[in-house]
């Protein structure tokens, strides 16, 4: 049986930290504790993930801004707000910006273990998710450049004759890359073909014409590839047919 992860505490009030590492620790889990919001910020990325209870109120970083400083740092671990009665439109706001739930003080250990378990939940399905993104990417790195970007212009549901007046080739070459793809991954129809892309995480922005060479849609191993010939878009007063 797979371990449960562990549950890292947030919150100024020594007392708190206490007690939920008791009752927490009593129903088998593994307790981390952090006394303010830098403290959890500063280790964010050197801990295993697992559910975070973290308390609206703090002395100086204050739990929302802990929130939403965990998301610009690209951290998906699952948060419960822990608040006070007078702060439950704090707690909605943190709701608004994804938090598993909120718990308002003081509250029943039941209650604080099916919301753990609410939290659980969620980092699975996360952590699926991921992987299945995972397998998805390392799968198209047998594509070339091109064929990656024909895929992705596909996946945006582009007619042949577009994506090849966008990539500055001939609807034929775009039905051979396409063919190449499918051969590539393995896969026997068109629709095999985009779950495997959306699970990717395609489709990427599209190349911009005015825009940096690095905006165009391709995976980064394969842009660093200088070998595969450059994205040109073909004059738009020449006729594309």
């Amino acid at each position: 049986m797979t371990a449960a992860p562990p549950v890292y505490i947030v919150d100024d009030d020594a007392s708190l930290r206490n007690s939920l590492r008791f009752l927490l620790t009593n129903a088998g889990r593994e307790v981390h504790s952090f006394e303010s919001g830098e403290q959890l910020l500063s280790a964010v990325h050197d801990i295993e993930p697992g559910p975070i209870l973290l308390d609206v109120r703090m002395a100086g970083v204050d739990g929302l801004e802990v929130q939403q400083e965990l998301a610009n740092r690209g951290c998906t671990m699952p948060v419960i707000i822990i608040t006070g009665h007078g702060d439950i439109a704090m707690a909605v706001r943190a709701m608004r910006a994804g938090a598993v739930d909120f718990l308002t003080k003081p509250f029943a250990r039941r209650d604080l273990l099916n919301v753990i378990d609410q939290a659980d939940a969620r980092l699975a399905t996360m952590e699926a998710r991921d992987r299945q993104f995972a397998r998805a990417r390392d799968r198209l790195e047998v594509l070339t450049r091109r064929e990656y970007e024909v895929l992705n212009e596909l996946a945006r549901g582009l007619p042949n004759k577009s994506i090849g007046y966008d990539l500055g080739i001939s609807p034929r070459t775009v039905e051979i890359h396409r063919a190449n793809v499918m051969r590539k991954l393995d896969v026997h129809s068109f629709p095999d073909v985009l779950r495997i892309a959306f699970a990717a995480g395609m489709p990427l922005a599209s190349p911009d014409p005015n825009g940096p060479e690095d905006t165009k849609a391709v995976p980064l191993s394969k842009a660093r590839d200088h070998s595969e010939e450059l994205v040109m878009r073909p004059d738009p007063t020449r006729d594309p047919s």
